[in-house]
């Protein structure tokens, strides 16, 4: 199979690699000439195309009978979003190599606000909170709306992802950063970079069209939880914050994410179901 990821970072490296220890014939995408120089001494073709730029899509090599488009922003602000998710994935879509190919686009379940702390699923309507998280639901509407492109959509929702080279839960809790305190029964929502690998490859195999799927783990977890959990492993005191500050009361989305009927549907077995498995090999 001929596979194009755009957007090649840290989860879309995974992929390129799983894909092509699979047999498939992988071209990559990424921004600079340096990553794609990186994935290039991987063993992927890779090119370096801005696809967030006008006329991207004049550039972008070759057909493709699958696409997994997993673009990320290089700021939080609303323009950065739009560049990354709007811009770029226009582009991606309006390529000669995206006519008939299965495309998955990797979106967040940031697209729900939810701060009850009630589930959500994927069939739960999006919720955004935020300006940020409207451009991420724009854009899934932008790739489900297929009467202007002519691939095959699906979109897979990551939570928060973690996994070798980022483990920034680990190191909020070290430097306090992440406490115990007022807020602290707040929902979190994890997945391993290997798990959500495997979601996105499975998508592109086994996914219907216009579905929309989740990459998060079968146990989400309070952040009293987690901090209680990682703490001792890291010989220290749970480090606690009561004064209402960012770790503190200032509560954002606080919701479950479940993907029971994606791991259903798609056949998949999660190496890591929580983040405690996920984690420890970087705890020892």
């Amino acid at each position: 199979m001929r596979v194009l990821v755009a957007g090649c970072g840290w989860l879309g490296r995974e992929v390129a690699l799983r894909l092509v220890a699979r047999g498939d014939r992988v071209t990559a995408v990424t921004r600079t000439g340096e990553s794609a120089a990186r994935l290039c001494a991987d063993g992927i073709d890779a090119r370096a195309i801005d696809l967030a730029t006008p006329g991207a899509s004049r550039l972008i090599p070759g057909r493709y009978d699958a696409i997994v488009a997993l673009q990320s922003a290089s700021g939080r602000d609303e323009a950065e979003y739009a560049r990354a998710y709007l811009d770029a994935t226009r582009g991606v879509l309006e390529s000669a190599g995206a006519a008939g190919a299965s495309f998955v686009y990797v979106s967040s379940t940031g697209v729900f606000g939810q701060t009850d702390g009630s589930w959500v699923d994927e069939s739960t309507p999006p919720s955004p909170a935020d300006p940020t998280a409207t451009v991420l639901v724009a854009a899934e509407q932008l790739v489900l709306d297929d009467s202007w492109h002519a691939a095959k959509p699906r979109i897979v929702r990551c939570s928060g992802l973690y996994g070798p080279g980022r483990t920034g839960t680990i190191e909020r809790v070290r430097s306090g950063a992440l406490a115990l305190g007022d807020g602290d029964d707040t929902w979190m929502n994890f997945s391993h970079r290997d798990d959500a690998a495997v979601t996105v490859i499975a998508a592109l195999d086994r996914g219907r069209p216009g579905a929309i799927y989740h990459a998060s783990d079968a146990a989400p977890a309070t952040r009293r939880d987690v901090v209680s959990w990682i703490a001792p492993r890291l010989a220290m005191t749970a480090p606690r914050r009561d004064d209402g500050g960012p770790a503190g009361g200032r509560r954002g989305a606080h919701r479950r994410v479940s993907a029971t009927a994606t791991r259903r549907e798609l056949g998949i077995d999660l190496a890591y179901p929580s983040f405690r498995e996920g984690l420890a090999p970087f705890l020892t």
